[in-house]
């Protein structure tokens, strides 16, 4: 028969290049999960955190503001209650110092109470009422705020000032003083000398320095009448010496004694000089003082002050409206920055989900170098983004592992069409001849494809998960004596010897159909690599709770750097075999799946020049 003329492969199509890797090797394994991430560092208690925290300092903040605002006010109103209180003390105090009863104190009591809000009552040392700013039937506070006594108050005179008694001048007399203080005045200024006039509580009036030159004479100005008593005083200081010369003492009196305007005492005897005298004639002046003033100042009385017309010892407080205001302007000012740090915190937190939208968007419309970048955060959106990232470089190798199988595919089913159609138009044109040897190479081509469009089809089944399996109890024994039954004819035909052995007992659960198959497509695989002379060896033994099959021949080998491609799809070692003797470039492919598919593994090792070695590790 002629030769016949097979279009050749196309020398111009580029073959898989055998040193790039199958993977990625940044890319976790299939199915390898990442480690569980840890509850502290995850974006549900980053959230709980940041939320509890902007929450915690606001109230803080908040409740500080409050504290020193109120506590400001509170300062301010007891400063004021204080006050208050020691205006109508004074001013009551005062009342009884410059009255004999407490007769008329009620409208002075309405006043007080008027001015600072405060209910004042009035009573007797035994608790009878003499006046009162409440309604009649108001519950008294049940202590009372002070005693109001002129003859006695915390001082170091002892007595008010104000409770001047018959040492109160008429009118002719303070306008003559007054006078007399104006002309002393009115000197001491042409001399340069600073002075005032001043009045004290009986009505006197007198002349207060209140700087001068040392150089200045101030002598000149004095005026001797302006410090003499008038009828009114030497008729009360001969009362008070009286009372004092009648002060009982070990010797009978104190009759050497004279008092003054300002009520110091001087001796005019010397026969009162004696050891600790000077102490009982201050306590006898002292007394004799409260024994003249009594008749002129009010009986001592108790002194109450509540909150208004209440009953209660403590005044209400309301906030000032400037301090409601900037207690308001403050929780404001508060809020605002709370608001602030969490639009800042959830910006920050958004900002890699805005990121993995658009990256998203992009691959949508063809942009599969998409990614989106990982800050090395390690909570739930950090990690969502790596996933993201994985899945469209998976997506990426698989797109071009899809354009390389549909190349290859194409490729793959050319050679027997080309040679299909090669044989057509050879007999068309006459050179061929329609005989029996011209069928026989129709129909090895039209087996050819069949037998790639299987092996395809095993695969695809394979990915997508739907290759279905049977198992049953087998002999491992049993299956390689079939295996290697099968495939002897063609074995002895290129001069190769098939060899069994196995383990007695093994007992294994699988498909048999699917198993022989992958043994099957080792065999044929390692009888076509094998020289004439060669042999192929099929063995099992058990492993522990992994029971081993291998198929060793002792071909021409596998190179190093080829080893780690020899499972992918349609790969060849040697780029220019052609198909007649290469087979299908699917065999090994479809041994690691259906190897997977029982739950196992398939590996290959080789020595170039003596042989290799396929192993096939199952579970019992």
């Amino acid at each position: 028969m002629k030769e016949r003329a097979r279009p050749a492969k196309n020398p111009t199509r580029p073959t898989k290049d055998p040193a790039r890797p199958a993977k990625n090797p940044s890319r976790p394994a299939k199915g390898r999960r990442r480690p569980r991430l840890a509850p502290h560092r995850g974006l549900h208690a980053r959230l709980l955190a940041l939320t509890t925290l902007v929450a915690a300092v606001s109230i803080a903040a908040t409740a500080w503001l409050a504290a020193q605002t109120t506590s400001g006010a509170i300062r301010q109103e007891q400063g004021q209650v204080l006050a208050d209180d020691t205006r109508v003390h004074d001013t009551l105090l005062g009342y009884a110092a410059t009255h004999p009863t407490w007769a008329e104190v009620g409208p002075e009591l309405t006043r007080l109470a008027a001015s600072t809000g405060r209910r004042i009552a009035l009573t007797r040392q035994d608790g009878t009422p003499l006046a009162d700013s409440a309604p009649e039937g108001t519950a008294l506070p049940p202590r009372a705020a002070a005693v109001l006594d002129p003859l006695s108050v915390d001082s170091t005179d002892r007595i008010d000032p104000r409770a001047v008694g018959p040492f109160r001048l008429t009118a002719a007399e303070r306008s003559r003083l007054r006078q007399l203080a104006e002309r002393r005045k009115n000197c001491l200024d042409e001399t340069a000398v600073d002075a005032s006039v001043q009045t004290r509580p009986n009505g006197r009036s007198y002349v207060q320095l209140v700087s001068k030159d040392p150089d200045t004479p101030v002598r000149p100005c004095e005026i001797p009448e302006l410090d003499r008593p008038t009828a009114t005083e030497r008729a009360a200081l001969a009362r008070l010496n009286a009372l004092v010369a009648r002060c009982p003492s070990g010797r009978g009196g104190f009759e050497g004694i004279e008092v003054g305007l300002d009520f110091s005492w001087r001796r005019t005897a010397p026969a009162v000089a004696a050891s600790g005298v000077d102490r009982q004639i201050a306590a006898c002046v002292e007394s004799a003082r409260r024994t003249l003033l009594g008749p002129h100042v009010a009986s001592p009385a108790r002194l109450f002050l509540g909150s208004g017309d209440s009953g209660g010892t403590v005044p209400g407080f309301d906030l000032s409206p400037a301090n409601t205001a900037r207690l308001a302007w403050l929780a404001a000012l508060v809020l605002a920055l709370a608001v602030a740090v969490s639009v800042l915190a959830a910006g920050r937190l958004v900002r890699p989900l805005r990121a993995l939208t658009g990256a998203a968007q992009r691959m949508r419309d063809g942009d599969t170098a998409a990614r989106v970048p990982v800050a090395g955060s390690d909570d739930e959106v950090g990690r969502l983004a790596g996933a993201f990232n994985e899945m469209a470089e998976r997506r990426t190798e698989l797109e071009a592992q899809r354009k390389d199988m549909v190349s290859d595919i194409a490729h793959e089913l050319r050679t027997p069409l080309s040679n299909i159609r090669g044989w057509v138009e050879a007999a068309q044109d006459g050179v061929a001849a329609a005989d029996g040897a011209f069928l026989e190479s129709l129909h090895e081509e039209a087996m050819q494809l069949q037998h790639i469009v299987d092996d395809l089809q095993d695969l695809a089944q394979a990915d997508a998960g739907e290759l279905r399996l049977h198992p049953e109890p087998l002999d491992p024994a049993e299956l390689l004596d079939q295996t290697a039954a099968a495939h002897r004819a063609r074995a002895e035909e290129a001069g190769v010897a098939l060899t069994v052995s196995a383990e007695a007992g093994l007992v294994l659960l699988a498909d048999g159909v699917r198993l022989r198959q992958a043994v099957g497509n080792l065999v044929s695989n390692a009888v076509r690599h094998t020289p004439r002379g060669g042999e192929v060896r099929l063995s099992a033994y058990g492993d522990g709770a992994t029971l081993v099959l291998e198929v060793t021949d002792t071909g021409s080998g596998i190179a190093p750097e080829d080893l780690p491609h020899v499972f992918d799809r349609f790969w060849r070692a040697e780029k220019s075999r052609t198909r007649r003797a290469g087979g299908s470039g699917l065999g090994l492919a479809i041994v690691r799946k259906l190897t997977e598919a029982h739950g196992g593994s398939v590996r290959a090792t080789s020595t170039p020049g003596k042989g290799t070695t396929f192993t096939l590790r199952l579970p019992r």
